[in-house]
């Protein structure tokens, strides 16, 4: 019975092998046709990939279970009776892929694919997620990854490297990932990181490339976060309204650290909903870096980028973009120590968050985002914003927790709470 089994199995497998399975390779260039809803924006790309696990799942948090541990980092929204839901886009692909990034990467590189590019560069904090999905991704469709990473060792990694000619930068968390793709890693200080500025260090690097091994390169923003990779959370705003099935939800809450995701939500829910403003959600977008004035200017010139025009066609419409950014999204200053750096408060929040919820929160942006919102809950009573139900984009994967300092102060607070 067992061999019986077996061949019944194969010839299933290789009936629909040769009948009706389609399996395209991650390098195939698809036709793109934007949901209807986004006919203001103007520069529509040609082509996208399938790199993604799409749609991500929509999860309820159980806030009837009994807490695992008191005080409970939920006990807010179970006083206000809140619903909460998470958008998984941790979960949008392999440990390689996963993230918000993968789907700005499905455009970007669907247009180098198209252009003939064989190399790609982008640029990203030491342990970015976007620099590890960017390199996986690249070798997936026949391209090679270059990566400028910023970091305080930068200038004795290379001294290191000069006098010793040693590695120092290590294979922890991402960079390991990076390596193991046979990423090409370059180092940026700070200080040349904010004087030159992104975009300078990729397009020089790129040149470079380019004289020195007769490469054609094809450069991607920091993030991913320009008009065509925005064009991934215009998609992702159409899965969103697509899962409500007609149903509201008061609030959706996000990190934001470039502002290509914040973009393509703000745009893409503001568009959908448009002839449906009773079930708009109040947008919220939690900067993990720089201030919220930075983040509005961002947004508004990705917008102008992707050729939103205002005034749409209400006669309520704002007369800028800057207006219309504005009036969708409310940005939120939780940076805490800055970019990559986390309080002992929000380690513990996501000590707690993990334990109670089986979820595991990256500290760079969702697990600022959530610990700030969850701090705007606990005070909703008094401030008006009378939450019923709520959302919370979980963008990225856990990977920058594998640092070993984080590491070790993740350990400690989790024993504190086992042991309490």
């Amino acid at each position: 019975m067992l061999s019986q089994s077996r061949l019944c199995l194969s010839v299933m497998l290789t009936t629909r092998l040769a009948t009706s399975m389609i399996i395209n390779s991650p390098k195939t260039l698809l036709p793109y046709s934007p949901p209807p809803f986004a006919k203001p924006l103007r520069n529509v790309p040609k082509y996208r990939l399938n790199l993604a696990n799409l749609p991500t799942p929509l999860q309820e948090i159980d806030l009837q279970a009994d807490a695992v541990n008191e005080p409970s980092v939920l006990q807010p929204l179970r006083d206000l009776n809140i619903q909460f839901l998470v958008k998984r886009d941790d979960m949008s692909a392999g440990v390689e892929l996963g993230g918000n990034k993968i789907r700005k990467l499905e455009f970007l590189l669907a247009d180098a694919l198209d252009g003939g590019y064989d190399s790609a560069v982008t640029i990203g904090g030491e342990q970015s997620n976007h620099c590890r999905t960017t390199a996986a991704a690249c070798r997936m469709v026949g391209m090679e990854p270059h990566l400028i990473l910023r970091s305080k060792r930068a200038n004795q990694v290379e001294k290191d490297r000069v006098e010793n000619n040693e590695d120092s930068f290590g294979y922890v968390g991402n960079i390991l990932f990076d390596r193991m793709v046979g990423a090409q890693i370059y180092t940026c200080t700070p200080g040349e990181y904010g004087r030159i500025g992104s975009n300078a260090l990729v397009q020089s690097l790129c040149e470079d490339i380019a004289k020195q091994n007769g490469k054609k390169v094809y450069p991607i923003p920091v993030g991913g976060s320009n008009a065509l990779g925005t064009w991934g959370y215009i998609e992702a705003a159409n899965e969103i309204k697509s899962q409500l099935d007609g149903e509201a939800v008061d609030h959706i809450v996000f990190a934001c650290g470039s502002g290509g995701t914040a973009t393509g939500i703000t745009l893409g829910l503001a568009l959908a909903y448009k002839d449906e403003q009773d079930k708009l959600p109040n947008i919220h977008a939690v900067g993990v870096c720089d201030d919220p004035d930075y983040f509005y200017q961002e947004i508004s010139d990705i917008a102008r980028e992707m050729g939103l025009a205002v005034p749409l066609d209400t006669s309520s419409s704002p007369k800028s973009v800057e207006e219309f950014i504005k009036d969708h999204v409310i940005m939120h200053q939780g940076k805490g120590l800055g970019y990559a750096s986390s309080t002992q408060q929000e380690l513990e929040f996501i000590s707690k968050f993990a334990l109670e919820t089986g979820i595991v929160l990256d500290p760079v942006y969702s697990g600022k985002a959530l610990y700030r919102f969850m701090e705007k809950i606990a005070i909703a009573k008094t401030d008006g914003y009378g939450f019923s139900s709520s959302w919370a984009l979980q963008l990225d994967s856990a990977m920058a927790l594998y640092l070993d300092k984080m590491t070790e102060t993740l350990m400690e607070k989790m024993m504190e709470i086992l042991r309490a």
